[in-house]
């Protein structure tokens, strides 16, 4: 933790937004309310990475710089994803620590200040915990599954009900922008990187404004890049299912030919069977191949060294 006797330490407030123009004004007046109390002994900046949104929020963004110097705003040239968005966030950020945040307000901001009680503590990394959710029950029990289905997995230990909405110190900063991931997952990242954890349970309000920018399309693809990117499992399982079927395939081999030599059975033309079989064989092989082309991909994807995020514009930002 980097602290001055002099100065306030400086706290960054990383914040993703993507079509957000309808939350931006009431998140900006609602984590000034919850910061202005903790002022005299830190100092705040927000850091807002939009991902090239389509309406004008932006443009609100660009307002909020031109009140409030503490404000900075990077817009990408296109949508590069919530997670990418995130690192930008903390690669741009210059506190001695940050805080990301949902512009929803689903995570409230009044846990800053407990938040930052733990960094003041010795914890590197203070994560929220969602013990309870406004949301409906199927949603809620898609991310309860995948949780525990992620811990299960990984050969790494990655907390339950533990979403984005964590602090960070400025090493465990300094330590992701040293990272080259096309397809981070953070909250296993993180989680992966050691320090002192401090879990904070809270429930997760609901959403007032706007729709949820995470259909299940987008929650099925950041379940799987955490189980990709934490496991080498679904591999291993590839390669148990093959030869347990490459198993029974040569049981099923010996004893029909036991069958026919010993017993002199006689085994009408089958043509349906060998017909399902050799449709299971096809089926099988393109599941065990997705498997290893879903991590070649992404091998693929990390040596070609692409830039994670691509700026198009930004507003209170010094040159």
């Amino acid at each position: 933790m980097t602290t001055h006797a002099a100065t306030r330490p400086l706290i960054s407030l990383v914040v993703p937004v993507f079509n957000e123009e309808a939350n931006i004004g009431p998140f900006y007046q609602a984590v000034v309310a919850a910061t202005q109390k903790l002022e005299p002994a830190y100092r705040f900046e927000f850091v807002f990475t939009d991902n090239h949104s389509a309406d004008g929020t932006f443009g609100l963004l660009k307002d909020l710089t031109e009140k409030d110097s503490r404000v900075h705003a990077y817009r990408f040239s296109r949508n590069f994803g919530f997670q990418r968005s995130i690192m930008t966030g903390y690669a741009r950020a210059r506190g001695d620590a940050a805080i990301q945040l949902d512009v929803d307000l689903q995570d409230p901001p009044e846990l800053i200040a407990r938040f930052l009680d733990e960094w003041r503590g010795g914890a590197d990394v203070v994560y929220g915990v969602r013990v309870k959710r406004q949301e409906s029950w199927i949603v809620n029990m898609q991310r309860v599954v995948f949780y525990r289905l992620l811990d299960w997995l990984s050969e790494d230990n990655i907390p339950v009900d533990a979403g984005d909405f964590r602090l960070i110190s400025r090493r465990v900063i300094d330590l992701l922008k040293s990272f080259e991931d096309t397809r981070p997952y953070l909250r296993g990242t993180i989680a992966t990187l050691g320090f002192k954890q401090v879990a904070v349970p809270y429930t997760r309000n609901a959403r007032e404004r706007g729709e949820s920018k995470f259909p299940f399309s987008k929650l099925f693809s950041l379940a799987l890049d955490g189980i990709l990117n934490h496991s080498t499992v679904p591999l291993r399982l590839s390669t148990y299912f093959g030869l347990t079927v490459s198993a029974l395939t040569l049981i099923s081999i010996v004893g029909y030919t036991v069958a026919k030599v010993l017993l002199g059975s006689q085994w009408p033309a089958g043509f349906a069977t060998l017909a399902a079989l050799t449709l299971a064989s096809i089926s099988i092989n393109a599941m065990l191949l997705g498997i290893i082309g879903e991590y070649l991909g992404r091998m693929y994807r990390q040596l070609k060294k692409q830039p994670l995020t691509i700026i198009e514009e930004t507003a209170g930002v010094e040159n």
